[in-house]
């Protein structure tokens, strides 16, 4: 076993080393995808569509591929599951991975086998930087990875299923003894019978480092303190030592999932999609992640005001400003061609170039011009939780356009907390403080009195997770969009009285 530690030490000096580089010539890196992919890509049936023999540099890419969401690629992915090859990329993809979108319905994405490896090192990597820096043994002990279910489908003769699954199928072989739960427990469709399944599997072992999106986590902790009747996790797994996720934002849920450790576990955030993994935490003492510049993909930047432009500035990575909102678009050795994943991120260093997400393109609120995105809420209820120390299990916000009550409109929050909210008007106060503070468009509104300042409404612990288990999305990846321009959501929620 310390051999083993031994190796594995050496192995994230490596790695370590490799990042440094990678970082160093991300500019480069980034021409030399770009020219590698349509190198790759030429003779696929994209590629002849695009006339892609005829470009050589991003100038001519971004005059002959145009922009493009998933409609516009879904002829292409109608060929594939048809079972044709060489459409997007050469040969048939290796997976597919299945995700659901708002307009698209179940939405097909290629995954090469080129672009998993990539899946794979980057993960690693975020693992290995902690190691690393800190010198922890993580993988003496148990590793658990809160996922999808690994059983995957056949369409057109190639294995399907969520990336988290399809991730399942690709674990370094000397990892594989370590991991929890089991394939069988994680093959369990039922999210609660899974939930418990994955208690009674883990309960008594060495857990070293546990990785998930955060709610589903904060779910497997309270389930695991019920079942063994322990105080925090801490007592259940005295040795863990780090916390990956994921997905969401974990500030709103930081100090809910502290408070069930017991003690302040180190986290490390990831940025995988279903497109490609695009950026990892490489410092854990500092929040914003690190571009992955040399892994397959070639990446684009939109400022956000521009997204819905006929034509848009599609900026390369020697052209993004700091703390300026950007629409992510992705050109990949998966067959991806200037697709817009529908997030934004917000640069926070350009040497190295790292990031954070600052939301969803489609998820924000502007029923009069506020533009509010989920960064604004996401922060502004931290600051605002810590401050009259809340412990926040799950929020979204949607705008109340014709109160049943009257008079102006204004934002509604809908709140699932650890107990009810005694001085809920301070708190409302304090929210709305933080909103104009970041959101300029916002304060003008409420300054004119366009709007009144949000309103708080409480929900029913647990209300959330009835929710996701009323639409069929409890557990796995699903997770509580933070913002929707309609009360489709909220409305289906239980509100305290």
């Amino acid at each position: 076993m310390q051999l083993r530690s031994a190796i594995l030490r050496l192995y994230a000096k490596q790695v370590h080393k490799t990042i440094q580089k990678d970082a160093k010539n991300a500019v480069s890196d980034q021409q030399k995808w770009l020219s590698k992919i349509i190198q790759s890509g030429k003779n696929t049936q994209f590629g002849k569509d695009h006339k892609l023999v005829n470009v050589s540099n991003h100038t001519a890419y971004s005059s002959q591929v145009p922009i493009r969401g998933y409609e516009e690629l879904r002829p292409y992915i109608d060929d594939i599951l048809a079972g044709k090859s060489d459409i997007l990329w050469k040969g048939i993809p290796k997976y597919l991975a299945k995700t659901s979108g708002t307009t698209s319905g179940v939405k097909y994405l290629p995954i090469s086998h080129e672009s998993i490896k990539f899946h794979i090192r980057t993960a690693s990597k975020a693992l290995f930087s902690y190691l690393h820096m800190t010198g922890e043994d993580l993988f003496s002990g148990k590793v658990i990875f809160i996922s999808g279910s690994p059983t995957l489908i056949q369409k057109a003769s190639i294995p399907c299923g969520r990336l988290s699954g399809i991730v399942n199928h690709e674990i370094p072989r000397w990892l594989q003894s370590n991991q929890l739960p089991s394939y069988a427990t994680n093959t369990i469709k039922d999210w609660e019978e899974k939930l418990d399944k994955i208690v009674d599997e883990t309960m008594n072992e060495d857990l070293r480092l546990i990785s998930g999106i955060p709610p589903w986590v904060q779910m497997y902790y309270e389930k695991l303190l019920e079942k063994t009747g322990k105080d925090s996790i801490s007592d259940i797994f005295p040795n863990l030592k780090v916390f990956a996720y994921g997905g969401v934002n974990y500030a709103p849920y930081r100090s809910a999932i502290d408070k069930l450790h017991g003690r302040q576990v180190p986290s490390i955030e990831t940025y995988p999609a279903s497109e490609g993994f695009i950026a990892y935490q490489n410092d854990y003492r500092h929040p914003s992640l690190l571009l992955n510049t040399n892994a397959g993909m070639f990446y684009e930047f939109v400022p956000l005001q521009e997204i819905n432009d006929p034509s848009p500035n599609r900026l390369t990575l020697s052209q993004v400003e700091l703390d300026k909102d950007y629409a992510i678009l992705l050109t990949t050795n998966a067959g991806l061609w200037c697709y817009n994943i529908g997030d934004t991120i917000r640069f926070t260093s350009l040497n190295p170039y790292k990031v954070i997400v600052s939301g969803r393109i489609k998820h924000f609120i502007s029923a009069f011009g506020e533009h509010v995105i989920g960064k604004e809420v996401e922060e502004a209820m931290q600051i605002v939780a810590d401050r009259f120390q809340i412990g926040i299990h799950e929020f979204t916000v949607a705008p109340q356009v014709s109160p049943p009550e009257g008079g102006l409109p204004y934002h509604e929050w809908f709140v699932e907390s650890d107990g009810r909210i005694e001085n809920i008007k301070e708190v409302e106060q304090a929210l709305d403080v933080e909103i104009v503070r970041q959101n300029l468009y916002y304060e003008d509104l409420i300054v004119g009195n366009v709007l009144r300042p949000l309103k708080i409404r409480q929900v029913v612990s647990g209300g959330f997770r009835q929710y996701m288990q009323s639409i069929g999305k409890l557990g796995g990846q699903n997770k509580v969009p933070r913002l929707k321009n309609d009360r489709s959501l909220v409305d289906k929620l239980t509100i305290l009285s």
